[in-house]
């Protein structure tokens, strides 16, 4: 099979999928449809209506003529009106319960979405998806749909009233069909192509707006607002480049065919007024015809400009339906951790984020329960890649990791999360008041008070009260309405009201001051309790007390101990806590592992 060929085979199953959206609404499309014919049939009819007019009011006098069509001419296009209100909101009521189940559908998909797929995919593109896509999709199930029904049926009943009029000057029109089909067909590809440009921009678009918005401080700091916008005006060029392709598309192809109906409209005039047919039709079977054939223009322009829409639909449907069909987070565990006791074990584990690029390098750790266990290391060590390991962000490549005994890839992610809290360097808060912010997700419904508790525990409490609404305060996005300090303890206080039995804390003190860090250690000392706790730290006074200690490097652990063996040793870790550095060989770590990722939030 040709490309060609596959490529139309591939843009019909789009298509057929896209039409599976509408058929959960099939009572009210049939509805649709009948306003539809209604629609059409009143075209119809007052077209046919010409020939009384004009024969029998105007040339026969006829008196029931003449009392007739009036009265006929506000019918029909009173029902006209009616049916073409009536499926238009039908329709438009389907367009967007459709847009509504496919945003619905892309949301859920989002939130199921393995994490690499958010490293390797722009956050403008998802949300383009969702926006200016999917309503592409409903244009081609709502608007497509109505104007290929009702024009069609609009067409064929004006075709029929012609043909009944007269076969003969009907065939010169007819003759056009398999031109205007071929012009369909030549654009089509091209249309869909340029579809595919435009959305593809668009997600370039809204990259480059939420980078700019999400970096607007560090844009101001270090005066980056004319690199910002040469990059919008590229992209921002690049998408009205698209627009305009697709504008000279659309408009070189609809005048064409409507050129061609021209010559056909002027060789049936010629035919009619020269004498050839001259005698075999009346003046009022005449107009009549003429009406119709220009009555005509209309739903075939309108059939000629849907396939420029119908194909960015199928664009739009292919862009979307790529991320519905791709995988899931793999959650084969059938297992549910229910223990309030947790242990764990990295057993020679090896993982990298690209396939060329090693992050650990067999790594084996045994936690027991209860205890408290570091990371320390420079920057790009591998430190945060355990920690996003644990909760299963990202699957292992090689070896194992067992929680009490059981390899976790055994558990249902659900019940395996709902065992570990976080509290992370970069806090992520949501647009909405502290409480929901605190009793997040399986905390939702908690009571107050248990909220109160966790903010003291944390030393949350007293700031959260001088806010202008105290607990019911929003925050602003991301919490920008607070300080950094005041967004970790936030933080903390979710982390205590989850209660879990295992927790990990990736600089979770690093944006206190010394008198909040004071504070905050002293509730999290008592979180620690009788809890396993997985520590990363750049500040080592934080980890002196820790039960062990693993200093990292290259993505290996280089050295194991307490924080007193390992000053004794006199190695790596020694030599951190000296004070000379805690980003030792940065520079080389980063750029074979790339550590950096986009922080857990639990």
């Amino acid at each position: 099979m040709s490309k060609s060929a596959t490529a139309r085979a591939d843009s019909f199953a789009v298509y057929r999928r896209l039409i599976t959206y509408v058929k959960p609404h099939s009572r009210l499309l049939a509805m649709a449809v009948v306003a539809m014919v209604v629609y059409a049939a009143s075209s119809t009819g007052f077209a046919a209506l010409m020939q009384p007019m004009l024969d029998g009011s105007f040339v026969e006098r006829d008196s029931d003529s003449i009392m007739f069509v009036p009265i006929m001419i506000v019918f029909v296009f009173l029902c006209r009106g009616v049916a073409g209100f009536v499926s238009t909101y039908l329709m438009a009521s389907i367009g967007w319960s459709v847009v509504t189940h496919i945003r619905r559908q892309l949301f859920d998909k989002y939130l199921a979405m393995p994490t690499a797929r958010y490293d390797t995919t722009s956050t403008g593109d998802l949300i383009s998806r969702v926006t200016f896509n999917v309503r592409n999709i409903a244009t081609v199930a709502a608007e497509c749909l109505t104007i290929l029904v009702r024009d069609s049926l609009t067409i064929i009943g004006l075709l029929c009233l012609m043909v009944y009029h007269s076969w003969k000057l009907s065939l010169g029109f007819l003759i056009l069909g398999p031109v205007v089909a071929t012009i369909i067909y030549l654009v089509s590809g091209r249309f869909r192509r340029i579809s595919r440009g435009i959305q593809e921009s668009m997600g370039e678009v809204a990259s480059v707006i939420e980078e700019a918005v999400e970096g607007q401080r560090l844009v101001k700091v270090f005066g980056g607002q004319r690199y910002e916008q040469d990059q919008f005006e590229k992209v921002n060029q690049r998408n009205r480049s698209q627009n305009l392709k697709h504008t000279i598309t659309s408009a070189a192809s609809s005048p064409a065919i409507q050129f061609l109906v021209a010559i056909a409209l002027a060789l049936i005039v010629y035919l009619s007024s020269s004498g050839v047919l001259v005698g075999q039709i009346t003046v009022g079977v005449f107009m009549s015809f003429i009406t119709a054939m220009m009555m005509l223009f209309a739903p075939l322009k309108q059939l000629t400009m849907v396939n420029a829409k119908i194909q960015a639909g199928i664009a739009a449907g292919e862009s979307v339906f790529e991320i519905l069909d791709a995988d899931s987070e793999l959650d084969k565990g059938t297992k549910t951790l229910q223990s309030d006791a947790i242990g764990f074990q990295f057993q020679q584990v090896n993982f990298s984020y690209r396939d060329d690029k090693p992050v650990l390098r067999d790594i084996s750790i045994d936690v027991n329960v209860g205890e408290t266990v570091a990371l320390v290391g420079g920057s790009g060590s591998g430190k945060s890649t355990i920690a996003n390991l644990l909760p299963r962000l990202y699957d292992i490549s090689d070896g194992s990791i067992l929680i009490n005994g059981t390899d976790i890839r055994d558990y249902t992610l659900h019940s395996l999360r709902a065992h570990i809290s976080y509290v992370g360097q970069d806090v992520v808060l949501f647009n909405d008041t502290v409480l929901a912010n605190i009793a997040y997700g399986q905390m939702h419904g908690m009571s107050r008070e248990r909220v109160v508790e966790a903010c003291r525990k944390a030393h949350a409490h007293g700031f959260i009260e001088s806010l202008g609404e105290g607990y019911d305060t929003v925050v602003g996005e991301n919490g920008v309405m607070l300080s950094g300090g005041q967004r970790q303890r936030l933080a903390i206080a979710r982390a205590i009201l989850k209660d879990a039995p295992l927790l990990i804390l990736d600089e979770a003190t690093s944006a206190l001051d010394t008198e909040s860090e004071r504070a905050v250690q002293s509730g999290l000392s008592a979180l620690m309790k009788d809890r396993t706790t997985l520590v990363i730290a750049h500040r080592l006074s934080t980890i002196e007390n820790a039960d062990r200690i693993h200093v990292m490097d290259e993505g290996s652990i280089v050295e194991t101990g307490t924080h007193s063996q390992l000053i004794d040793n006199n190695g790596y870790y020694a030599f951190l806590h000296s004070g000379h550095s805690n980003l030792v060989r940065t520079e080389e770590s980063s750029s074979t592992d790339g550590d950096s990722r986009k922080p857990l939030a639990m």
